[in-house]
């Protein structure tokens, strides 16, 4: 199980590394939050819960906690 959630964990690092990558023009500060979240968020859930419904409901929260924190910083 533990090889798994490395697994989990190194492709949601990566979608979020091509994710920020992957933009024309610097993202904002909610793009930002919501990026971060999704990956700490992912890794929360896969490292809880060692499941991939665990890591993608981890990784929509956390991305939706970023994008709100995000819009809120200046």
């Amino acid at each position: 199980m533990k090889k798994s959630v490395q697994k989990i964990t190194s492709v949601v690092l990566l979608a979020g590394a091509f994710a920020a990558g992957g933009c024309s023009t610097p993202p904002s500060n909610a793009q930002v939050g919501a990026t971060t979240g999704a990956v700490i968020g992912g890794v929360l859930g896969a490292t809880l819960t060692g499941s991939t419904a665990g890591t993608v409901v981890g990784a929509g929260a956390g991305a939706a906690a970023g994008h709100e924190i995000g819009k809120r910083m200046k």
